[in-house]
């Protein structure tokens, strides 16, 4: 599947790309304020942007809303623009195709990393790579169990129960009776009110235990 491409570009601009988009390996969006949904931005895998609608009012309003996405701003020499929001990237005009597709592929691919490497919950950082939790210049190791766990308690919307859980984490039976849940939550709730004196990161409810 072909990753989607955001542009803003002049009409000159937008011509320029239609003509070698059999070229690339992406699927082009063109943005136009009168068509663009803005329920279509999940889709969105990378945005381009050419400098010269770098100060329009409403780019700079829908780029701030994605802000999650990575960003390239193909610029021409000597073209001068105050940019006020920040590029994952930055090329200068004229530049071959090739060199151009990798730009967008590399970028989207450290995304993709980024989003699986790091998941943020209020104000912690999970590093999955390093295995820690992080908050602000704190931080304490964290299992691989402990990351499945906190990554599922986080994708719900509501408390799980100590049966959903241990089928989904430890891929016990329903009919399993144990004390694993209860003692891996009594260890990551002891690290973190220690190192980061919260007592309510993991919450235990009537109706089972939340983030």
């Amino acid at each position: 599947m072909k990753n989607n491409l955001l542009i803003f570009g002049t009409k000159n601009f937008n011509n320029s790309l239609n003509e070698i988009k059999e070229y690339l390996n992406f699927s082009l969006v063109f943005y136009n304020k009168h068509s663009f949904l803005e329920s279509s931005i999940k889709s969105i895998n990378c945005v381009l942007l050419y400098s010269e609608k770098s100060n329009d009012a409403d780019t700079l309003s829908l780029i701030n809303k994605l802000k999650n996405k990575p960003l390239l701003l193909l610029k021409k020499q000597n073209f001068n623009s105050i940019i006020n929001f920040n590029c994952n990237d930055t090329v200068t005009l004229p530049l071959n195709l090739l060199e151009i597709s990798n730009r967008i592929n590399n970028l989207i691919t450290t995304q993709k990393f980024n989003q699986n490497s790091f998941l943020k919950i209020k104000e912690y950082i999970v590093d999955k790579n390093e295995r820690k939790l992080k908050k602000e210049s704190l931080s304490i190791n964290i299992t691989e169990r402990e990351i499945e766990l906190i990554e599922l308690l986080f994708s719900e919307k509501k408390p799980l129960s100590k049966k959903n859980i241990l089928k989904k984490v430890w891929k016990y039976a329903d009919d399993t009776d144990t004390h694993t849940l209860e003692t891996h939550v009594y260890r990551l709730r002891k690290k973190i009110s220690d190192q980061f004196k919260d007592e309510n990161f993991i919450i235990n409810l009537k109706d089972g235990y939340s983030i």
